[in-house]
Parts: structure tokens; sequence; C-alpha cells
């Protein structure tokens, strides 16, 4: 049942890409799985699905740790708000994270994979919408910062994040996102979930976030 969820979203992304016409490009499905038990994981690890988000370092801890090791090829992206109280315990576990969200926080990972011997693949998450209410790194401010990140902290930016204002349309917001990109000639776009990941499609989105449409609704 979850693998033909997975399949039916496999095959609207192909369908989408067709109808814009937009060559040589693949976006990467993380399949959101924070709050499932591992049990409800495994099917799509035993299918071949690699990528995986989850939003707390504890519960991935709990569940991540043991099954990364039997299977080395699994990419464990953190994508929620990660506490720099957390962070030695993330770069330990994930390959990626897409919450870094200010200064504070990219000082203290750059520290701890210095440490640790390791680079992490990192998405700076912007405040697209400039809510008062949201973390992120202001649109205005975002060279200033990715400057800092790469040069000063050697930190391993490889692209953007954002999350748009909820019951809006993301269309403005990823476009915009698209531009923002395209200005620090960065590779990677995390946006599109479970409700609007087609339209993340038509701003070429490389990393989709989706939950609930793979793995049904959180109790």
């Amino acid at each position: 049942m979850i693998i033909d969820k997975l399949t039916s979203i496999e095959n609207e992304i192909q369908l989408k890409i067709k109808e814009q016409r937009i060559s040589n490009y693949r976006p990467n499905i993380i399949a959101v799985s924070k709050t499932f038990p591992i049990s409800n994981i495994l099917p799509l690890i035993n299918h071949g699905h690699i990528h995986f988000g989850e939003n707390k370092v504890q519960e991935a801890l709990e569940k991540w740790t043991d099954i990364k090791n039997d299977f080395k090829n699994l990419k464990l992206h953190m994508i929620g708000k990660l506490q720099t109280n957390k962070v030695k315990y993330a770069v330990n576990l994930f390959d990626y994270i897409h919450s870094l969200d200010n200064l504070k926080l990219a000082e203290k990972l750059s520290s701890e994979q210095l440490k640790k011997g390791k680079k992490l693949k990192i998405f700076i998450q912007l405040n697209i919408g400039n809510e008062e209410h949201k973390t992120g790194i202001t649109p205005n401010k975002l060279n200033e910062f990715y400057k800092i990140c790469i040069n000063d902290l050697n930190l391993n930016i490889i692209g953007l994040m954002c999350l748009p204002p909820n019951n809006q349309d993301s269309n403005q917001y990823f476009l915009e996102m698209k531009k923002l990109k395209q200005t620090i000639n960065i590779k990677e776009l995390s946006m599109g979930m479970s409700q609007d990941y087609l339209c993340a499609i038509k701003y070429e989105a490389t990393f989709l976030r989706i939950g609930s449409k793979i793995f049904g609704e959180r109790t």
C-alpha cells in the first residue's frame, strides 16, 4: 500500500515534468517519516527508497541509528528546527540539514563538523514570506549570510529551503526561491510538501519533502 502511494507520487511528478517540458531534471523525494515507527518505514527502505526526513533529533536517534548501520546507502534529512544543543548528535546521524536559519547555528555546525571530520550537505532556510513568527534568513540578508557560511565557516551549503506562508498560493514564493538560488549560483532547492509538491516542480525544486501523502495523516 505504502509503495503504491510512493509510485503514484513518482508518476504524478514525471507527468508534471513532461507537461512543463523541463529537461535533465529528476527531483528527489524525501519521505518525511516523523512520528511514524520504523515498521511503517521499512517497506520503503526494502523497496529501495533512500531519502527520509525527520524533524526531531531525539526521535531520529532512536529510530535511525541501527537502521543506518544496516543500510549504508540511506540518506537522512533534518528538516525541523535544529537547536544548537542538539547539533553534535545531528552531525553524527544526519546527512543533510535543511534548517540552517541563523548565524549561531552555523557556527555550531562548523565547529562540530570540524571535531568529527564530517561535512554535511546543508540548506539555508529562508523566511520567504518575511513572517514574524517564523525563523529563517530574510531574502535581503541571504547573500551576506551565504558568504559567511562558505568563506568563514567552511560549510557545505548546497541549496535553499523554504516553508511558504500557510493558506497562500505557493507559486509566488517558489518563483522567488528559484530567483534567489540563481543569484548566489547554488544548485539545490528544498521546497514543496504533500499539498504543493506539483507546484514546486514548476520551479525545479530538487528535494520535495512529502510526508502525509506517503504515510497517511499523523494521529
